[in-house]
């Protein structure tokens, strides 16, 4: 067990709730890999290609993606190995699609959704530091937080 420093929570009924719906190591771990897969630029556009078109070759991937079949091959290696796609055979031609029971709203709804309220990869260095973000831009999480512990809520 880790030593605790915080040995009274403020508010027990939501350290007990956040307890209940927290994954287990193992399964954070495992999300964790996952997620890692998709940290790749070439294998997250393949997943976003394969929704979009259904089911593609290698070379129809390239051409889509604008990269190197080699680059898409080692891409489609990595998400067959971690069950996100899967393939069939059609003479000498391999087509891949996303794996069965793949959640589709996971790309559109979620992942596409970050995109909208994450920070812009060139932020300003000063928002991220905790300071206010200019009127009508939209406030970093991570600067929300800062500015709530601040504020003492």
């Amino acid at each position: 067990m880790v030593p605790r420093t915080h040995e009274h929570p403020v508010d027990a009924e939501r350290v007990e709730a956040a307890r209940a719906g927290v994954l287990s190591l193992e399964e954070a771990g495992q999300l964790a890999g996952l997620l890692g897969m998709l940290a790749d630029p070439v294998r997250s556009r393949i997943l976003f290609a394969l929704v979009t078109a259904g089911e593609l070759c290698v070379g129809d991937l390239a051409l889509a993606l604008d990269v190197t079949e080699d680059q898409v091959s080692y891409g489609l290696k990595m998400l067959r190995l971690a069950g996100l796609v899967s393939f069939r055979r059609d003479g000498r031609m391999v087509c891949y699609r996303l794996s069965d029971g793949f959640p589709h709203q996971l790309l559109e709804h979620c992942l596409r959704q970050l995109l909208t309220i994450a920070a812009p990869p060139h932020a300003d260095p000063a928002e991220s530091r905790g300071a206010s973000p200019q009127p009508g831009t939209p406030a970093r999480q991570a600067g929300n937080v800062q500015e709530a512990d601040r504020a003492g809520t």
